[in-house]
């Protein structure tokens, strides 16, 4: 597949979305902007174009992507004279691949459509190495003559690409996602301490766990996360509570039951309490065995500062923070 739009606009150069930028300067014509300049150095280097604000870079652009944590963070980049919606113009397609609200992102096609520009949402699913070799899962809503204009330049980004249907719909399946990435984290890290509280071997415990049929290739690339908690964090605990406070939000609004969401976003509230926002979601088993009352890695029959289980209820959700 190929396309004839050939000049890109990027908002928003962090972790993943200059990795993004990376990949597009590979064959395309670049234009970018960022909060921080300082962090696209690098790609000033390899060739990107830095343009002053958001609205520069739609103004440049044919297609326009951006990546950033959170509603707030799109609604800054996209509104007032500076914004992206100032300088989209009919015939353009906007491609955002934040996970933030369906809500939000629909609200936001409809401005786009107002201006005869097309906006997509296209939310990510794979860490920052997969974003780098162009291996990521890609979900994408908005209107399908819109998708087949940029389809080509998704493949640059992802390896898999999927059109979900209307506006809304890519972030709603990206929600769904997330479901699992955190029930999954959370029931393994719960199954490590329980071995290990027993006096088996944590690592062991893993290795047989992540070989048996639960072993799913997040399982199996997490384990060793869990047991040696890296600095540099693949997904944080702080933009996965982000993802279940949305995942309750759109379970609340279409009834549906989400028992494991809500149980999640108690334990991740938990960590971020405990000062883990920013450390990866392995960090789960460190909140727990905190939670147990002694430290991870602790021989098992070790007294710890409190006796017996957790009290009841530790980890439960927050009052409003549970889903229907």
């Amino acid at each position: 597949m190929t396309t004839t739009m050939t000049r890109i606009g990027l908002v928003g150069l962090g972790a993943m979305g200059s990795r993004i930028a990376g990949r597009l300067l590979q064959g395309y014509e670049v234009y970018g902007t960022n909060r921080s300049a300082s962090k696209a150095s690098e790609l000033l280097a390899r060739g990107m174009t830095w343009r002053g604000t958001p609205r520069a870079v739609a103004a440049s652009a044919e297609v326009i992507f951006s990546m950033v944590t959170d509603d707030a963070a799109l609604e800054a980049i996209t509104s007032g004279p500076d914004g992206i919606l100032a300088g989209l113009g009919p015939g353009q397609v906007f491609v955002d691949m934040s996970t933030v609200s369906p809500q939000a992102s629909r609200e936001l096609a409809r401005s786009a459509r107002s201006l005869g520009a097309s906006m997509l949402d296209a939310p990510v699913s794979g860490t920052v190495t997969a974003a780098e070799e162009g291996i990521l899962t890609i979900m994408v809503g908005g209107p399908h003559d819109a998708f087949h204009a940029v389809e080509p330049l998704l493949h640059v980004l992802g390896r898999t690409v999927t059109y979900v249907g209307g506006n809304g719909q890519g972030l709603l399946l990206k929600l769904a996602l997330n479901i699992s990435l955190a029930a999954q984290m959370l029931a393994f890290s719960e199954g490590v301490l329980l071995a290990e509280r027993g006096g088996i071997d944590p690592k062991l415990a893993a290795d047989v766990m992540t070989a048996s049929a639960l072993g799913s290739p997040m399982l199996r690339a997490r384990a060793p996360l869990v047991l040696d908690l890296p600095e540099q964090a693949w997904f944080d605990v702080r933009l996965m509570h982000k993802d279940i406070r949305l995942v309750l939000d759109a379970a609340r609004e279409l009834s549906v039951p989400v028992p494991s969401a809500a149980v999640a976003d108690g334990l991740l509230a938990r960590a971020e309490e405990l000062g883990y926002a920013r450390r990866d979601i392995a960090a789960m088993f460190q909140v727990l065995a905190r939670t147990a009352g002694t430290p991870a890695g602790t021989p098992a029959g070790t007294p710890g500062p409190t006796s017996g289980p957790a009290r009841p209820g530790a980890l439960a959700p927050r009052s409003g923070g549970t889903a229907p």
